[in-house]
Parts: C-alpha cells; sequence; structure tokens
C-alpha cells in the first residue's frame, strides 16, 4: 500500500524550477531518505505534500487518495528548527502541542522512552542539549500517534553523539511501525537510517529504490608493497575483496563492508606480504552517489 504518492510534481519561483516533473511513492512501512544536496528540491518536496507550498502542476495523494483534512490527522511532521517554551519541561511542552493538534492523546510515555527523554521528562526545555532538543521535537511530531513522521534534515547542526542519538531514535521509530519520510543532504545517515532511497538533483529524481540496491556499502582501500605482482595475486585469493583496480602505483580494491582494513593486513601478512601503504579512501557509496549528482 502507498501511503504517499506523488504525480508529476513541479514547482516553479519564476525561471527557478524547484521540482521538475517529480513523481514518487511512499509505501506503508518504508523509511524513506529523499537524499540530494542543498538547493535540490526536498525541503520544497515535503512542503507541498504538507500543504505549506502550493505545486505549480501535479497531484499528490495520502492513503490512496484519502481527503486532505482527514491525512494530515495521520501525519506528523518536524519541518524547522525546534521551538518550545524553554522554561517548561517536555510534558508541558508536549502537552501544549496536543491541544494545538487537538488530541486525546493522555500521557506521552511511549513516546518519550522513543526518544530517549522520560527521564528528563520534568526538565527544563533550555537545560536539553541540542540533540535532545531535536529528540524533543521528534516526539512533538509523535503526538497523536500519527501512522507517517516527515523529518527534514533531523540531524543537521548536531554534534556526532546528537546524531546518532537522533539516528537511534529514527530506527526505533520506525521498527515500531511507522512509516517515515526522512530529506537529508547526508549520505551517510541515510545509508544507516533508510530502507529507501531517492536521490534528488535540481528538482529531479536521479536515482530510486531500496538502499542497498542503490547505495552499495562497498568500500575502497588502497594498498600497496614492494612486490605488487605477488600483492595482487594475494588480494585475489582473499575472500570479501570484490574488485582489483591498479592506479598510480597502487591497487585500488573494493572491499565488503565488513572487512575491516587491520583484519586485511593481517591476512596479507601471513600470507608473506609487508605493505607499505594501506589507506581506506572513501567508501563505494559515496563514489556512486557523487557519480549520480554530477
Amino acid at each position: 500500500m502507498n501511503v504517499l504518492t506523488i504525480d508529476h510534481i513541479s514547482k516553479h519561483y519564476g525561471s527557478l524550477r524547484a521540482l521538475d516533473d517529480l513523481s514518487l511513492d511512499i509505501r506503508k512501512g518504508d523509511i524513506h531518505g529523499i537524499l540530494g544536496p542543498n538547493g535540490s528540491g526536498k525541503t520544497t518536496t515535503l512542503g507541498i505534500v504538507l500543504g505549506i507550498i502550493k505545486s505549480t502542476s501535479g497531484t499528490y495523494s495520502w492513503f490512496e487518495g484519502m481527503s486532505p483534512q482527514k491525512a494530515r490527522r495521520r501525519v506528523g511532521a518536524l519541518l524547522e528548527t525546534p521551538n518550545f517554551y524553554p522554561y517548561l519541561n517536555a510534558d508541558d511542552n508536549l502537552a501544549i502541542i496536543r491541544h494545538i493538534k487537538q488530541s486525546s492523546e493522555t500521557n506521552f510515555d511511549h513516546s518519550l522512552e522513543l526518544v530517549q527523554l522520560k527521564d528528563r521528562r520534568k526538565s527544563k526545555f533550555n537545560t536539553y542539549s541540542l540533540g535532545m532538543k531535536q529528540r524533543l521535537a521528534i516526539a512533538a511530531a509523535l503526538v497523536g500517534d500519527p501512522e507517517v513522521l516527515i523529518l527534514d534534515e533531523p540531524t543537521n547542526g548536531l554534534d556526532p553523539e546528537g546524531i546518532a542519538d537522533v539516528r537511534n531514535t529514527i530506527r526505533a521509530i520506525g521498527e515500531s511501525g511507522k512509516t517515515i519520510v526522512m530529506a537529508s543532504h547526508i549520505l551517510a545517515e541515510v545509508e544507516k537510517v533508510c530502507t529507501h532511497v531517492s536521490i534528488l538533483k535540481q528538482g529531479k529524481i536521479l536515482a530510486e529504490g531500496p538502499v542497498g540496491a542503490i547505495l552499495s556499502d562497498e568500500v575502497c582501500i588502497e594498498v600497496a608493497a614492494k612486490d605488487m605482482g605477488n600483492l595482487g595475486n594475494a588480494l585475489s585469493q582473499i575472500e570479501g575483496v570484490i574488485r582489483i583496480d591498479q592506479k598510480n602505483g597502487l591497487f585500488e580494491i573494493m572491499v565488503a563492508h565488513s572487512i575491516d582494513p587491520a583484519d586485511l593486513n593481517h591476512r596479507l601478512v601471513t600470507m608473506g606480504i609487508y605493505v607499505t601503504h594501506l589507506a581506506i579512501k572513501r567508501s563505494r557509496l559515496e563514489d556512486e552517489f557523487l557519480e549520480v549528482i554530477k
């Protein structure tokens, strides 16, 4: 079942085409990442399907034709930097959100547990870290128990610890059965969190499908030794080495994500090969993403 169908939507601002004939299906239960550089049309897309922005042409539908008024009650969203009353705690701030949404929710235990704030529910908002503030914003989007959650750059501006916390929160919400649509320009976050991805550039979808099919998680490692011939023969015998290319006096090898470079080095030593150079270049998924958006 499709929870959201976008059908040939375009959005023009004068001569600027923010979206150009965009079509997309989001299926129930997916964590769908809309991935693209800044200015690619991600936020515009989310704004249109939430009824905040009017498209120039094209249509969209929620829950296979449900009326927009009913559909909005089944969708929670986080589009901007979270704003709460600084001297109120989590429960009090969420109670205000409940009133705005006209929700009959009696308590926020489940939402606060999902976002890992249950133990800090009575702390004032101004005592929260940036990551905690973002997680409270996600809890606010969950008020009313929506079936679909829309998140626009949920890890933007966070430190590594905050990013990891929000990432774990999104995973937990997905595992609870909700459908999530997440816009991001951070490749690694989409790869780690999402089940499906659409790559967007200049308002057009360039590629879409399951994350494993669109973004391979293979890793590129540079390696060299005094005897490159013996090194090449040894690499070809190691399980998990997927491809071997020779460039600029080095081997660039594509290996499965599960291969640890230290283990690779140890395996080469046991085969009598002592490397003079070994370095992770970058993941193949980054190469593929950059190739797609060129």
